[in-house]
């Protein structure tokens, strides 16, 4: 019985956010008191299990994926991404263009959270194709893998956090873990299969094709702009390795905390793309408002996930569902990247099929002798799976490209099973060696 409830919640869940359009936190809530009442839950136990899921789930990742959207305006708004990718491009020259917009794509990726990004990157991509005189897609899928690899895959973006958070896996474990399995997911997906994109000629809107990039007096400083945008990645990898060698020591334990070196992140970034070079507080503090206003919605989302999460635990199916599955042979990385897959080719959202996953497979994965930062990985690449026509990246990628829904299809939906397949191979390889 416990086993068709979950069934039956997911395919609900589907149908209010893929085929009802039903707003995504509306729909978790919908879905967890249903399934908490047909689970034999009173209103009581279905009342402090949502105000669990909600606040147990966001805790501290209000503050992390707060302060990363801050960071990611400010390197977009003040030019820090355009250096960068115009540094990059210089240096790898137009033989090797295709690598040098992965890597630009990937250091843009890491503060930019993957639809600001994509706006960021978009008219680079179209100036660069143009300059160099080379296909469009053989330039911007690079750039583009990278984009999602470091959405899917990396904190402090949303869903890898938020996973995480609900594994207890070591943020810093998990993002230097998420770069090494990034580096042939991005080979792969970027440009080995972007220089087998030759043969479509996309014709872009005319306004969009001839933007023209802000000149290079207007930039920050291309050392600045790079220690700005991988400030977090410093400190959320090193600081955890030398909390382990001083665990006494109150200063490095509050670097080492995830939403301090956000934190200390926001506030470099405020004086050196801002401060120092002209803007005063007041407009540095408005940009930071709309920052996070533009976040809220996918913090509603995991909040949405945490209650269906809750809900399930409640109720005893997880536990249900972790028994049933524990007998199973099958490694869990390979279940849990199955789970996010399934999902996300129904309804859509990366956040949603990761956060899912994670609701279903909780106990499970809480006994599991596979290192969590890996379990984070296989479900951040399962997410990742076969994006379509339910996804609005498809979209924001058919529609600047103009491409119809097959090229889209053959290109997009293509390069991101290609991410997905990579980062669970790459995830298995290094599960041999931690």
């Amino acid at each position: 019985m416990p086993l068709l409830l979950t069934f039956f919640a997911i395919l609900a869940l589907i149908i209010l956010i893929a085929w009802l359009k039903i707003d995504t936190f509306i729909s978790f809530l919908l879905v967890s008191i249903g399934l908490g009442l047909a689970s034999g839950l009173n209103i009581d136990t279905i009342g402090k299990a949502i105000q669990k899921g909600v606040g147990g789930t966001l805790g501290d990742l209000v503050l992390i994926v707060g302060f990363g959207a801050m960071l990611g305006k400010m390197v977009a708004d003040s030019g820090a991404a355009q250096r960068i990718t115009d540094a990059l491009i210089g240096l790898f020259g137009k033989k090797y263009i295709q690598w040098g917009m992965a890597l630009a794509g990937f250091v843009i990726g890491i503060p930019l959270f993957y639809n600001a990004g994509f706006v960021i990157v978009i008219p680079l991509i179209f100036m660069i194709s143009a300059t160099a005189q080379l296909p469009l897609l053989y330039i911007g899928i690079p750039m583009l893998s990278a984009l999602s690899v470091a959405h899917g895959y990396l904190p402090p973006h949303p869903s890898p956090a938020a996973i995480a958070s609900q594994l207890h896996a070591d943020l810093g474990q998990t993002l230097l873990y998420g770069i090494m399995v990034s580096i042939p997911a991005i080979a792969v997906a970027g440009p080995l299969f972007g220089s087998t994109l030759k043969r479509f000629q996309p014709k872009p809107d005319e306004d969009l094709f001839n933007v023209r990039p802000r000149p290079a007096s207007e930039l920050p400083g291309l050392g600045i702009s790079i220690v700005t945008g991988l400030l977090p990645v410093l400190l959320l990898t090193t600081m955890s390795g030398i909390k382990k060698l001083y665990p006494e020591s109150k200063i490095i334990g509050l670097l080492a905390e995830p939403y301090f070196g956000m934190l200390l992140s926001v506030l470099f970034a405020a004086y050196t793309l801002g401060i120092r070079r002209g803007n005063n507080m007041k407009m540095i503090s408005k940009s930071m408002e709309e920052a996070f206003k533009g976040v809220s919605v996918i913090l509603l989302i995991i909040a949405g996930a945490g209650v269906f999460k809750e809900i399930m635990t409640a109720s005893g199916v997880s536990t249900y569902i972790a028994e049933g599955l524990a007998g199973i042979n099958i490694s869990p990385l390979l279940l849990s990247w199955s789970i996010a897959a399934v999902i996300r080719v129904c309804v859509g959202s990366a956040t949603v099929a990761g956060l899912t996953t994670v609701g279903i497979l909780a106990p499970l994965l809480a006994s599991s002798t596979v290192a969590p930062e890996l379990i984070v990985l296989s479900i951040g690449s399962g997410s990742l799976m076969f994006s379509h026509l339910n996804d609005g990246g498809f979209w924001l990628f058919k529609e600047y490209f103009n491409l119809s829904i097959r090229e889209t299809l053959l290109t997009w939906s293509v390069m991101e099973t290609i991410v997905s397949i990579m980062g669970l191979l790459g995830v298995l390889v290094l599960n041999l060696f931690v």
